[in-house]
């Protein structure tokens, strides 16, 4: 089937994409979201960034990294909201994708389709090692998946984990290396 130089134009036009940018705690994913979302405002493009509005650990009103990198962000309660937030925007950032609500990958598909370049980052594993909150449906309907690893603090072998060392069985227990270390398999299992 041919297109018409119209349609062309108008698929061209449209086309919006979801990256996910995965890994374990001190991996790195909030340094590399800070990263592209910095390239796309070099870029003059109208960036909103947005994080779950439970996540005050360094900033209430920012996407901070653990290197203390940070970029201005709208703290939000539901997905739903960046819908709203995002809707006339070129490109949007979410960080701890893992706490938001079941409909994020409902509300990034919609932003995607609408022309909008969505870049997510998250957890995609739990202190238990299992897949954690909205993050495996966010990585089957991404273009992109990017997953980036720590350094065991154990064996200095990368690290795809995140092991609480703090007693509690609550998924969510906002911490920092006070709580959590990076850890390889090997190291996390034995």
């Amino acid at each position: 089937m041919l297109f018409s130089e119209h349609n062309f134009k108008r698929r061209k036009e449209l086309t919006g994409s979801i990256e996910v940018i995965c890994g374990s705690m001190f991996s790195g994913k909030t340094e590399e979201l800070i990263r592209r979302l910095r390239r796309a405002q070099i870029a003059k493009l109208n960036v909103e960034i947005f994080k779950p509005k439970l996540d005050i650990r360094y900033d209430e009103g920012a996407i901070v990294s653990h290197n203390q990198n940070a970029i201005s962000s709208t703290p939000v309660d539901h997905s739903s909201s960046i819908l709203l937030l995002g809707a006339s925007t070129e490109v949007v950032g979410i960080d701890e994708a893992q706490f938001f609500d079941p409909e994020l990958p409902s509300v990034c598909s919609q932003l995607a389709n609408k022309g909008i370049r969505v870049i997510i980052a998250g957890l995609d594993m739990d202190f238990q090692a299992q897949p954690f909150g909205p993050m495996p449906a966010l990585m089957a309907i991404a273009e992109l998946v990017t997953k980036v690893h720590a350094v065991c603090v154990q064996c200095g072998g990368p690290a795809t984990y995140s092991y609480r060392t703090v007693p509690s069985e609550n998924k969510i227990l906002l911490g920092e290396k006070e709580s959590y270390e990076p850890r390889c398999r090997t190291c996390f299992y034995s």
